[in-house]
């Protein structure tokens, strides 16, 4: 049982699940600062946070399979590798789509309602690849709803402020997917997938990488200045902008040796820091 929750645990990457997770973290620090969070509603918003990425993850897996087991960066997964069957992977993807939906329904009728459209989105994404390049865009802007969710579930409605968070999420995954997909120029030529770096080549579309990056900041400064922030936030900014700007550095064109060093660690780092800024500015204000 342990060695299958492990496996589990391989195929949806839990452990990338803090790329997107402390901004919604982040979006109940700052409804905190105005509405009551319970516990229990913190409790709920994590796990439809873990479940939707976790029903995304393991839908993607499956929709892929066939693709994966051809290439040979990722024909070592679960299912390829028969480590899991794609019945097994159908039953986890329905169990976490089950408990994402009983997780907003718990947290208000609002959240319930929303959880559908919301899980489709997260769904869909996994053929994005097979019609449009834009498909990071697409990948950011599902994820991006985390925040906007978290805030809906502690306030109840939307505001500009969450907002802004939502879409420098979108482009911060936009941008840094981006980059991942350099690995597969020659694969999805082949496969006649789409993907930026495949269509436009790695130069331009690490150019396009470099200008989502930016936008991801100045939607971080537009958050700042909505929310009107304690200025300790801005050196939070600071730093991230650095570690950006390094992860850019790391990943050239004709040498993504670094790529996993900019993808795992350095988006980790930004994401962490992106919370702690939030937290220590609102326990400042």
């Amino acid at each position: 049982m342990k060695n299958k929750i492990q496996v589990y645990g391989r195929m949806i990457k839990f452990s990338h699940t803090i790329f997107a997770l402390p901004f919604a973290l982040s979006a109940v620090a700052m409804a905190w600062q105005t509405s009551q969070v319970s516990i229990i509603s913190l409790i709920w918003i994590l796990l439809a946070m873990v479940t939707a990425r976790s029903a995304a993850m393991g839908f993607n897996r499956i929709v892929d399979a066939d693709i994966d087991s051809k290439n040979q960066r990722t024909a070592i997964r679960e299912i390829p590798s028969g480590q899991l069957s794609k019945k097994q992977a159908v039953f986890f993807v329905i169990l976490s789509s089950a408990l994402f939906v009983f997780s907003a329904f718990m947290l208000s009728s609002l959240c319930f309602y929303l959880s559908l459209p919301v899980l489709f989105f997260l769904l869909f994404y996994s053929y994005t690849k097979r019609f449009t390049k834009y498909c990071h865009l697409y990948l950011g802007f599902a994820i991006g709803l985390a925040p906007i969710g978290a805030w809906v579930a502690i306030v109840g409605t939307v505001s500009w402020p969450i907002v802004f968070l939502s879409l420098a999420l979108m482009t911060y995954i936009a941008g840094f997917d981006i980059l991942y997909a350099c690995q597969d120029i020659d694969f999805d030529k082949q496969e006649g997938l789409f993907s930026l770096p495949s269509k436009i080549g790695p130069q331009k579309a690490m150019f396009v990488s470099s200008i989502l990056h930016v936008a991801t900041m100045l939607l971080f400064w537009a958050m700042y200045m909505t929310f009107a922030m304690h200025p300790i936030f801005l050196l939070f900014l600071g730093v991230i902008g650095i570690f950006l700007v390094v992860e850019h550095k790391l990943v050239k064109p004709d040498d993504l040796s670094n790529i996993n060093m900019a993808f795992f660690h350095m988006n980790s780092i930004i994401s962490v820091l992106l919370f702690i800024g939030v937290l220590t500015q609102g326990l400042l204000k």
